[in-house]
């Protein structure tokens, strides 16, 4: 009976330890915490870490020799486009933190108050009151349209990533263009940072 359950122990403990090793390995890949982001954007952070843990799975799986080099040194190439997706995802959710500050349910519901108040009785004070409120929502919605935007290119780009990660397999065994492989990684990585830098201009005072 001991040696029962000492083999379950050892397996318990050897399960644990892939388990944290994942969780290092994911963790030096770029530090992707998607609970700390909320919806879309948490779901992003989670299928690109998916993506990435699965390719570099795929790649430790391939045999030793140049093809296997130079498939993990493209990795290291879409992993920094892990990394955008994670910015992009952090940036994305400060802009939907924004708008919740600015209140657009309270601010639409202001200024049909005001201009109700301004029809009866007409100020420049009154008038002065609505444009700053109509400025605020107009805010809103570009707000809102660039988390919209951003949220779709990311959608798009999930997609590129999941089939890249799929062509991995064929590319890892020699049976798949390198060179076209490479390239098509490269694309995706200058899309994201471009978007990045998109999202930083929205977020910049």
């Amino acid at each position: 009976m001991m040696w029962w359950l000492v083999l379950v122990g050892v397996v318990i403990a050897v399960a644990v330890g892939r388990g944290l090793y994942t969780s290092l390995r994911s963790d030096q890949r770029g530090g992707l915490d998607p609970f700390t982001v909320g919806e879309p954007w948490r779901q992003f952070v989670q299928g690109a870490t998916r993506s990435g843990n699965k390719l570099h799975q795929t790649i430790e799986g391939a045999t030793a020799g140049p093809l296997k080099d130079r498939m993990e040194s493209i990795s290291s190439r879409l992993d920094e486009g892990l990394r955008e997706t994670w910015e992009i995802a952090r940036r994305g959710d400060q802009i939907d933190e924004t708008i919740r500050r600015l209140d657009p349910t309270a601010l639409r519901s202001k200024l049909a108050d005001l201009e109700k108040r301004a029809v009866g009785t007409p100020t420049p004070d009154l008038a002065a009151a609505v444009t700053s409120v109509e400025n605020q929502l107009e805010s809103v919605r570009r707000l809102e349209l660039e988390s919209k935007k951003t949220a779709d290119r990311l959608r798009l780009t999930q997609t590129r990533l999941d089939e890249l990660v799929s062509r991995a397999a064929e590319v890892a065994v020699g049976a798949g263009d390198t060179d076209a492989y490479e390239h098509d990684v490269d694309d995706l990585v200058i899309e994201l940072e471009a978007l990045r830098q998109a999202v930083d201009e929205t977020n910049r005072p």
